[in-house]
Order: C-alpha cells, then structure tokens, then sequence
C-alpha cells in the first residue's frame, strides 16, 4: 500500500523533524530492500522529555508514551531517506527500556513504539520484536528504539 502520508494526516499524526545524532552515526541507512535505523531516543523539541531509570524516575506509562515517540522518530528517519510511502512493512523493532532495579515492564514500555506502527500501517505495522531492560541509555534517557522496516523499488 502506498498512502502511508496520507493515513498520518487522517490519524492527525504530524512526523516530527529527523533527529541529529548525537555521535558517528547516520539516522539511517538502506540494504537492498530494508532500512535500518539508528537507535531513536523520545527527543522532543531538540531535548529530552525526561531522563532516569523506568520504575524509579520515570513511570512505565510516562515510558510508554516517551517509547511512541521514539517510534516516531524513527519512523522519521526512515521518510527523510526514502520516503514514508516506500514502506512495505514494519519487519522488526528492538526497544531498550532503562530499567530500575527490579522493573520487568520491558514489554509494555515499548508497546508505546509497536502499538503506533500497528495504528499508522495496520496489518503491515504488526513486526517480530524485542524489548530489552538496561543499566543506561545515551543522555540518561529512558527508552530507546529502533526499526527495520521493508521498502519497495
């Protein structure tokens, strides 16, 4: 399906600006017909929203909303390099949650990043995923995430 723009507009979903990096990397990068993106932290605004442990800083709620916009960075990147109506599917999604000692939340943090592809691509949006606890995140931010998703041509 191409229209994916046009289901942004209809889910009234405005993409944000592509995120700089913040080190030696690209936002991403197309293989044949797959691209890859870099890991995307929730910035907002050029800034982080919130910073800290999920459990003790951060709630898992405030995390899952912070994990969908990590979606929508991501999704970003992938439109500033091929173009948003390229896509075929969402194939894989990794989420990383900094996990206070004791929070086994993973999975419902990074449901924020998942439950927005499935809303904007529909059966398309449905991937294999994981979602994994750490110590730390780049900036002290709470979750990160990143995409592989199919494109044509």
């Amino acid at each position: 399906m191409s229209g994916w723009s046009d289901r942004l507009g209809q889910l009234g979903i405005t993409l944000p600006e592509t995120v700089a990096p913040v080190a030696a990397y690209v936002p991403a990068v197309r293989t044949g017909n797959l691209v890859y993106t870099a890991g995307q932290l929730p910035i907002t605004a050029g800034k982080l929203p919130a910073v800290g442990k999920v459990g003790a800083d951060v709630s898992p709620e405030q995390a899952k909303d912070l994990a969908r916009q990590c979606g929508l960075n991501a999704l970003a990147a992938v439109d500033s390099l091929v173009g948003l109506d390229a896509v075929v599917r969402v194939v894989k999604v990794v989420g990383f949650v900094a996990s206070a000692p004791g929070f086994g939340g993973q999975p419902g943090v990074i449901n924020g990043a998942s439950e927005l592809f499935v809303e904007v691509f529909g059966d398309a949006g449905a991937h294999a995923r994981s979602a994994v606890g750490v110590s730390e995140l780049p900036l002290d931010a709470p979750v990160e995430v990143e995409i592989i998703v199919e494109v044509s041509g």
